[in-house]
């Protein structure tokens, strides 16, 4: 008996040490982590109940996994018109009967999900842009003040961030794992009902219906936003979309699509209407291509995003049958990027992309989203069919240097006044310093359109060095220094990528 109990009192003694070291090494080196490593060290520490299987139908454990994590979003955003032609509108509107657009502040609202404990949120890019002021309402009726870490309009995603800990978040799933034709249940704020919960199957996979980028002003085209508002017209945009049933209406975006285990596996952003209301699908980012996009925007400000290089065509019996070739799946190949990874690595024109690591690309789903996940400098598999044979190449990713600029903007709070400046940030690494002879400062990593930094012409690049003529080397900083207006004007100094000093003065309000 004594040899077993202190073989139990060894045990405890050995699980509380292991325990401590774990948690000291934990809040050591979170901040380094990703979200998805970050997730797993949650996790770990709190462990969830099992929740149920598609087998029984039973949704209820599901939904009280994810809900809690589920943010309703409200912005109000400037209404900025168009000139002298608005001010015709507006006088003589009423006269004829016509509409008059309103004045003043507008308000719009959608969803978010929180993907760590300390305040992180993922939402759709047409959700939060040119937003002036962005609230975000807790499950239990908390309300923050967020601001914009940074947006991914090729994706339609976007990285917000409120000032709280221990929040509860969504276990982030594997969207690789979804398949048609398995329940699945949508979670959001339509209509401004907040913390609904729809459920339907997974219809398709890697859907692209050419909503991102697209202003979708034709009443022909049934693929809307889950909004009013139009997005600017992109170049690059990556559509893959999860395919549900579940009913997702305009309040949705940015909201959880989760499995039955309570699992996130895509963020709702589209619906597929006429009427601009639910009619029968909705689509979701699948999570794997949103957890790169997230955790670039973190640790960098903006994506760093790999291009193969290449411009294409994708297939069907009507494109073979013009371009004279035998298969109709695949991607036939226009062009090659001069230097580009296709290029360096032998593709020609002419070929056919039939497959990438392996998997069938049968449109340009199949292809860009895969790519998507990578960085500039990795390596993808991407097998050909030349001359009826199919040949093997791996291409190495290269950056683009002309990639569409993510550009967005509000007042009085320091996020109010961080989101009124329009820009993300990365702090400046110590090598860096030395290059620039500074002590302190933060790179310019993207540039949104409508703040004060695409106002005053400040480019992707600068580096600021001090705000309120306090030093400025960290997001953090930022937040301290802004509220300290001089003379009621936000003071904004650094160095152009030319090594040349600047200093511009903003109104705070």
């Amino acid at each position: 008996m004594k040899k077993i109990g202190l073989t139990l009192i060894t045990a405890f003694v050995g699980g509380a040490m292991a325990l401590g070291v774990y948690k000291v090494i934990e809040n050591k080196y979170s901040d380094n982590l990703s979200f998805e490593d970050k997730q797993k060290v949650y996790f770990t520490s709190n462990p969830s109940t099992p929740v149920s299987s598609t087998g029984d139908l039973d949704f209820t454990q599901a939904a009280a996994a994810a809900t809690p994590a589920v943010v309703y979003i409200r912005t109000t955003y400037t209404n900025k018109g168009s000139g002298g032609q608005d001010q015709l509108e507006q006088m003589f509107g009423d006269m004829f009967g016509q509409r008059v657009r309103p004045q003043g502040p507008q308000m719009a609202s959608g969803s978010g999900v929180i993907i760590s404990p300390d305040g992180y949120i993922v939402t759709n890019n047409h959700v939060v842009e040119k937003a002036d002021k962005i609230t975000v309402a807790t499950n239990d009726h908390r309300t923050f003040s967020a601001k914009v870490i940074g947006t991914d309009p090729s994706t339609d995603l976007a990285l917000i961030k409120v000032s709280a800990n221990n929040l509860p978040i969504v276990k982030l799933g594997n969207s690789d794992d979804a398949k048609v034709g398995e329940w699945v249940l949508a979670v959001g704020n339509p209509f401004n009902l907040t913390s609904t919960v729809t459920a339907g199957i997974i219809s398709a996979k890697g859907r692209n219906i050419g909503i991102i980028g697209s202003e979708n002003s034709d009443d022909d085209n049934p693929f809307g936003r889950t909004r009013n508002q139009s997005t600017p017209k992109l170049n690059k945009a990556i559509e893959s979309f999860i395919q549900t049933d579940a009913a997702i209406n305009p309040g949705n975006s940015g909201g959880a699509l989760v499995n039955t285990r309570g699992e996130l596996i895509g963020i709702n952003a589209a619906i597929a209407s006429h009427t601009g209301s639910y009619e029968g699908y909705g689509f979701a980012i699948p999570v794997n291509l949103a957890k790169k996009v997230l955790n670039d925007i973190k640790k960098f400000g903006t994506v760093k995003r790999g291009f193969v290089g290449v411009t294409f065509t994708e297939l069907n019996p009507d494109v073979a049958q013009k371009l004279d070739v035998t298969t109709t799946n695949g991607l036939y190949v226009n062009d090659l990027v001069p230097g580009g990874g296709a290029e360096q690595a032998g593709l020609r024109k002419g070929d056919i992309i039939v497959k990438v690591e392996g998997q069938p690309v049968y449109e340009s789903s199949d292809l860009q989203e895969r790519v998507g996940r990578l960085q500039p400098g990795d390596k993808i598999n991407v097998t050909v069919l030349r001359d009826g044979k199919d040949k093997d190449f791996a291409v190495t990713l290269k950056g683009d240097a002309v990639a569409p600029s993510n550009r967005i903007a509000a007042s009085k709070s320091a996020e109010e006044l961080f989101n009124k400046l329009g820009a993300s940030f990365h702090a400046l690494t110590p090598a860096e310093k030395n290059r620039l002879h500074v002590n302190a400062g933060v790179l310019v990593t993207q540039v949104r359109e409508g703040g004060l930094f695409d106002a005053a012409e400040i480019p992707e690049g600068v580096v600021i060095t001090s705000i309120n003529k306090l030093p400025i080397s960290s997001i953090e900083d930022i937040d301290k220094a802004i509220v300290k207006p001089i003379q009621g004007n936000i003071i904004i100094a650094g160095i152009y990528p030319d090594g040349s000093h600047f200093s511009s003065a903003f109104p705070a309000q």
